[in-house]
């Protein structure tokens, strides 16, 4: 199976993370980076160990971390880790937050896992394998949903707070309350009820690629589309719309892109 030995060594760190931070889990204390996020001990220590068993089963990868990890590639890979999303949910006790690991190859993501060790759910995708979920010794094909209107839809939204900012933001009340309902649960939550088929629309602004890496394969595995704010299928645009295939004339209309070519 193609990836076979890659996605199984993706498994078991994302869950040897998901160990760690759950020593500090209701006791972590944040400090604030230059950009006014904040980032804990344990965010650091889950990407030194990520980063550092990565460096051991596949020398010749490159990496790329959100605290700083990074290594040029030898050959034409790269890992992306965000050892944890969500850190703001970690350290008010929350259940929201997750690790994200995804590979990039050839400059295209491959694979990808998000755990989220707080909610017991183990989500993983590689290229032409499907997208799968966890929870506790159940296993589930994760299927996109066929929903097509939005008023029988649900939209989720991450970063509400910023929307004002977007050329699209005063816009957006009216578009989602065309929908019959709507989440914003936090970014990587959201994406992967859009994967489950339980939601139909998540989108989100102001994304790194470790944000978007591994929530857009496991979307594509289940039968998703996705791109950016702009239409490309690129995780380094700064943003995410991911959605059920029924939604694309819809979300590309609120976004200012053209039809899609198989509406």
């Amino acid at each position: 199976m193609a990836w076979e030995r890659e996605l199984d060594t993706a498994l078991q760190l994302a869950k040897a993370a998901g160990s760690i931070a759950l020593g500090y889990f209701g006791s972590a204390e944040p400090e604030t980076k230059p950009d006014g996020s904040p980032v804990t001990a344990a965010d650091r220590e889950c990407e030194r160990l990520v980063a550092s068993r990565l460096a051991e089963a596949f020398p010749a990868d490159g990496i790329l971390g959100e605290e700083g990890a990074s290594r040029p590639a030898a050959s034409r890979r790269r890992w992306i880790v965000d050892p944890i999303d969500g850190t703001r949910d970690f350290v008010r006790g929350s259940f929201l937050w997750g690790h994200l690991l995804a590979l990039e190859a050839d400059g295209e993501v491959v694979l990808g896992v998000a755990h989220f060790p707080a909610q017991g759910r183990l989500y993983y995708a590689a290229a032409g394998q499907g997208a799968w979920c966890v929870e506790g010794r159940t296993e589930t094909q994760l299927r996109c949903s066929r929903f097509s209107a939005p008023a029988m839809s649900v939209a989720c939204f991450g970063q509400l707070n910023d929307a004002w900012r977007e050329p699209w933001g005063a816009r957006l009340l009216e578009f989602l309350g065309s929908f019959w309902a709507v989440r914003s649960l936090g970014g990587a939550t959201d994406a992967m009820l859009v994967a489950a088929g339980k939601a139909e629309l998540y989108l989100e602004p102001g994304l790194k690629p470790w944000d978007v890496a591994a929530l857009a394969v496991i979307g594509q595995e289940a039968g998703c589309l996705w791109h950016d704010f702009e239409g490309r299928r690129s995780i380094y645009g700064g943003s995410l719309a991911l959605y059920a295939p029924g939604l694309a004339a819809t979300v590309r209309a609120f976004l200012g892109l053209p039809a899609p070519n198989n509406p």
